[in-house]
């Protein structure tokens, strides 16, 4: 029961998405604060009897290492992910510690066969479409080998989801040159052009939104600044737009005349209509919402696991990936 504004906007989320759809919510944490929380929100309705609640007295707080998880069994996130292992539950969904989330989904539901990290994939807006960027946050600080894999999971990711037989598959740099970008960059480029994916080369930031590329791969730190920006530029544009638009009573009239535009508009670019991006490589549904998800992010978050675990998403790229020889990652030599 993790996030900025747990456990009552989570609560309200996870209600919301019961009452849109018919499934079985498993809610976890303290069982008398959480039941508070659905009386005041759901006294009596139909939706209370399609959610469950699970019992975890500790929490992993936002400011602790993620490591945490190894000491506190009886934390939120972990009994999420072994109800998941056991097969209790077909995704779990967390707003709460990003870190503490790849822990528990490595230790407890486990990577699929030759993954070294999962990834955080995130579909970001472009033009006439969406684009998948991945590692968004999960891995700070990434090997070449495990960016390969990234690739390999973006791209059969991308034919799950964006219905592609042949995704094209960018690698962030600074430059489209080959020689362009950190060390780290340039022996990733290396590898992925003896690849038989549909590697493009390197792409720049603007590429992102461009549609040049379907998926873009990049270091978690990278990806996280990407999307953390890409949100921030967003709610400004936003904010910017309704400061304008409410100035004068022509511009409120056109606002009106236009509404139906804006609101398009803005689906395309709110977080909140997305809610929660997969984690890539685990043996089960994983999804991770924003840490400050609004009940509608909360609701949009599950509603997306939902669709995966229908279309039986991670079990297909999980399946694709066991068929794909990995790169393994590099072993220190005997001394």
């Amino acid at each position: 029961m993790g996030g900025d504004h747990a456990p009552r906007t989570v609560v309200e989320g996870a209600l919301l998405a019961a009452r849109q759809r018919a499934l079985r919510l498993l809610l976890v944490g303290r069982r008398s604060v959480l039941e508070q929380e659905i009386e005041n929100f759901e006294p009596g309705s139909g939706a209370r009897g399609r959610v469950e609640v699970v019992h975890a007295d500790q929490v992993v707080g936002m400011d602790e290492s993620a490591l945490a998880v190894r000491r506190k069994r009886d934390s939120s996130v972990r009994v999420c992910a072994r109800l998941v292992k056991d097969g209790r539950a077909q995704a779990m969904v967390t707003a709460g510690n990003t870190g503490a989330a790849l822990v528990a989904g490595k230790m407890v539901i486990g990577v699929a066969p030759g993954v070294d990290r999962p990834a955080l994939a995130v579909t970001m807006p472009r033009r006439g479409g969406r684009t998948i960027l991945l590692d968004a946050g999960a891995n700070v600080d990434s090997k070449p080998h495990q960016l390969r894999q990234f690739a390999v999971m973006g791209h059969y990711l991308a034919q799950q989801l964006l219905r592609l037989h042949s995704p094209r598959i960018g690698l962030l740099s600074i430059g489209e040159e080959a020689g362009k970008g950190t060390d780290l960059v340039r022996e990733v480029f290396k590898s992925l052009d003896a690849t038989g994916l549909n590697f493009i080369g390197n792409v720049e930031g603007r590429d992102v939104f461009s549609g040049a590329a379907d998926v873009v791969v990049c270091d978690g730190f990278v990806g996280n600044a990407i999307l953390k920006s890409a949100e921030a530029l967003a709610e400004f544009v936003g904010g910017q737009l309704r400061e304008e638009l409410g100035r004068t009573l022509r511009s409120r009239l056109g606002y009106l005349l236009a509404r139906p535009a804006f609101d398009r508009f803005r689906s395309r670019i709110d977080y909140s209509e997305y809610g929660g991006a997969p984690l890539l490589g685990l043996r089960g549904g994983c999804f991770v919402a924003h840490g400050r998800s609004s009940a509608h992010a909360i609701s949009s978050a599950v509603q997306r696991a939902v669709e995966f675990c229908e279309a039986d998403t991670h079990v297909k790229v999980s399946a694709k990936l066991s068929e794909v020889a990995f790169e393994a990652a590099p072993k220190a030599a005997a001394g």
